[in-house]
């Protein structure tokens, strides 16, 4: 994940309700990748008294038990676990969270998994009158989900779009070929969708869904473009690609970077449009 603003009509703070069903819980793990934490979200239907948690987070057992009572808090009971991907500060905290809540945990990657259900692309998770759709959306990992919700006109990217800077596609597990495709479906949503809210994995709620993904296309094409660029001037290794195109990056994101050249040359060579060993 890279720092900066990105457009999207960023909300001013993180963490608290964000639209009429869904309310963000912060992960005290705030670093360079995570941003301000992992966004745990709530999400339920106003009247009902079950919900849905979408990436419990990190094994931090305050943060998972503040979870469950701000849910409480709300008039919830959490009948069921999300993940949208197995990074550890999405998912590490699942196993212990199905033991505070007694709820089952679905995720594609069936590793993950707690109960007999897994997610796959096109389904519909319905708990407590909420209808989540689940969107195939590979390419930051390969087991990477969004969750539609379609009564609030939004949808949880996890980390495929983030509420602040731009996500990393984490070589060899990340693909950039699978990760434009999930941004083109994302921006389908935005326009025959009626989607025009982006709750994301780290980061601010985004209030321009579509403007958000179009610059992410956009950002993407254009460090292509870098990366080209600078292998065809001589550039060889990706250290020396992330050293080049990445200059104006904080050195503690490269390592992040590296993995994102690393996808981003394999998409290169695999379209023959370089050659490298």
């Amino acid at each position: 994940m890279t720092g900066g603003t990105v457009p999207g009509q960023p909300r001013a703070e993180v963490g608290g309700w964000a639209t009429a069903r869904a309310l963000c819980v912060l992960a005290p793990n705030a670093s360079p990748m995570t941003l301000d934490g992992t966004n745990t979200w709530i999400v339920a239907e106003p009247d009902s008294p079950l919900a849905v948690v979408i990436d419990p987070g990190p094994l931090d057992e305050a943060h998972l038990a503040n979870v469950v009572a701000v849910a409480e808090q709300a008039g919830k009971r959490v009948a069921l676990t999300l993940l949208t991907h197995g990074h550890p500060d999405h998912a590490e905290g699942a196993a212990r969270f199905a033991e505070l809540t007694r709820s089952p945990v679905r995720a594609l990657d069936p590793a993950l998994r707690l109960g007999d259900e897994g997610l796959a692309a096109g389904d519909t998770v319905t708990t407590g009158g909420l209808e989540l759709r689940v969107v195939a959306t590979p390419g930051h990992t390969a087991d990477s989900l969004s969750f539609l919700l379609p009564a609030d006109s939004a949808v949880l990217t996890g980390d495929t779009v983030l509420g602040r800077g731009t996500t990393v596609v984490a070589h060899p597990d990340g693909r950039l070929g699978d990760y434009l495709d999930s941004l083109r479906r994302l921006r389908a949503l935005t326009v025959d969708g009626g989607v025009d809210t982006v709750l994301p994995g780290h980061g601010p709620v985004l209030g321009d869904a579509r403007g958000v993904v179009e610059f992410y296309l956009a950002h993407r094409a254009h460090r292509l473009a870098q990366v080209e660029t600078a292998v065809e001037s001589g550039l060889r290794t990706p250290a020396e690609v992330v050293a080049h195109v990445y200059a104006d990056v904080d050195r503690a994101l490269w390592p992040a970077a590296e993995l994102s050249v690393r996808a981003q040359l394999d998409y290169l060579r695999e379209h023959g449009l370089i050659e490298l060993p």
